[in-house]
């Protein structure tokens, strides 16, 4: 294939590329807005209910990204089953994912209680504020089955090339979650709206107000995912059989086992890197939190494109379409890394702006800004990682990745952060410079796998 054909046929995948991508952008955009509120409206009660939201964050992350694992052998096996044009055997992974979700959310809703009063000890929180960490906690985790349902149900849907209905049950999720943040986290107060004074009800809960409306939020988002996927006319488990069906089970585990085991190992990272942040105060805490906060809205274009990327690679597999695959990395990869220098671009100029929407603490401010722009500068490296990682789960190769980021994880980031932090006594800069090593690491080993042809099953040699 010559060069202006290479280049039209590039051009041919841009509108699928659009049309997965976009929704999952809005989505994720619009969770990270509502976060951003979130965040806000407990960083008003001050950096005490900032750093006890903030403190256990990494466990929600642990136990999210853990069910997401599942996600991804369901995603791998639908969206193959998709490019061969069986759609029977679609449904039948919809079914048993209706299990995962069942086997998953329960354990995990027991563990998660049960290991509530600990988990702020364990995470080296204030004493001064374990009790309402500890609290929080138990109220955001006592509807993990709904949050399950959500994760997995909304990968399964991805898979199947739709991404607009995850997008809809997300902004639902988050629209509710901030209207009652407004009348739970704060009393009964007068307002004057057009000069008119108006009385708005609250509950003054404050943190656990927060709690308890992000808890009815994934509460009514799972219940409408699970809606959303029976009512499926391709995929919907209605009539299939609730029983562990191996020749499904079999390919989609071992795609996910993998994914779980990276996840389950980086997300107890974070549990360990927040760990040994938390240990260096409220200040570095809260910064720590509402720059976390901050930054994941600028990592949408990424976490975007791989969803596009997971589920086009994995039609493509299916299809046995040797030069798709080969187009698709290099094209999502161009538009990836476009999109991620102009959001780290935004985000190097913005940063102290940004912190400033969260906090009033200076101190809080300058630390979180300076953290900010040194990440900044590893955006487009980070997204290269991410597209290919994505093209390698669609594809079902998730054993490499799994090795690598276990690699940067606890080689890089957690060893680095332990020497600076706990041995020479340095601060969150040090932390988050180890954290941007980790990210150029992933960035150099996934750009290896892409430019090798490693990643691709369908093509051994390097890819031109």
């Amino acid at each position: 294939m010559n060069i202006n054909s290479r280049r039209k046929a590039s051009l041919a995948l841009l509108p699928a590329i659009v049309t997965l991508a976009w929704p999952t952008m809005l989505e994720q955009l619009m969770q990270t807005a509502v976060q951003y509120v979130d965040v806000a409206m407990v960083g008003s009660l001050g950096t005490e209910a900032t750093a006890a939201v903030g403190a256990t964050g990494t466990v929600s992350w642990l136990v999210g990204s853990t069910i997401s694992a599942l996600g991804v052998g369901f995603l791998a096996y639908i969206a193959k089953a998709f490019g061969e044009n069986d759609r029977p055997k679609a449904a039948r992974a919809a079914s048993q994912a209706v299990l995962a979700v069942l086997v998953s959310g329960i354990v995990f809703t027991v563990l998660t209680l049960s290991l509530s009063p600990v988990v702020p000890t364990l995470m080296r929180v204030d004493p001064g504020i374990r009790k309402l960490a500890s609290q929080y906690f138990f109220i955001l985790y006592t509807p993990t089955l709904f949050r399950a349902a959500s994760i997995i149900f909304g990968t399964v849907l991805r898979a199947a090339g739709d991404t607009k209905t995850p997008m809809r049950m997300g902004i639902l999720v988050n629209v509710t979650n901030v209207v009652l943040n407004f009348f739970l986290i704060f009393p009964t107060r007068r307002v004057v709206i057009l000069d008119v004074a108006v009385t708005i009800p609250g509950a003054g809960l404050e943190v656990i107000g927060a709690a308890i409306a992000s808890a009815i939020a994934f509460t009514v988002g799972g219940i409408c995912m699970t809606a959303a996927v029976y009512r499926h006319p391709v995929i919907s488990p209605r009539g299939q059989r609730l029983v562990p069906d191996k020749e499904v089970l079999k390919p989609c585990l071992r795609v996910a086992l993998p994914n779980m085991l990276q996840r389950f190992g980086t997300s107890f990272g974070y549990v360990a890197f927040a760990s040994m942040i938390n240990s260096l105060g409220d200040v570095a805490t809260a910064a720590h939190t509402i720059a976390n906060t901050v930054e994941s809205a600028f990592y949408v274009p990424g976490y975007g494109m791989q969803t596009a990327a997971a589920t086009l690679a994995g039609n493509a597999y299916g299809a046995r379409d040797k030069e798709k695959m080969k187009l698709l990395a290099s094209t999502v990869i161009r538009i990836e890394v476009a999109l991620m220098i102009l959001s780290g671009g935004l985000l190097f100029v913005f940063a102290e702006t940004l912190m400033g929407l969260f906090s009033r603490d200076q101190q809080v401010i300058l630390l979180g800004a300076t953290v900010l722009r040194m990440v900044a500068v590893s955006e487009p490296f980070y997204g290269v990682s991410i597209v290919i990682e994505g093209m390698m789960q669609g594809v079902g190769k998730t054993v490499t990745p799994f090795v690598f980021n276990i690699i940067g994880m606890w080689g890089i980031r957690i060893l680095g952060t332990f020497l600076c932090t706990q041995l020479l006594s340095y601060g969150l800069v040090a932390a988050w410079a180890c954290m941007i090593g980790h990210n150029l690491f992933l960035f150099a080993v996934f750009a290896y796998l892409w430019l090798s042809g490693r990643w691709n099953p369908l093509r051994e040699r390097t890819i031109g």
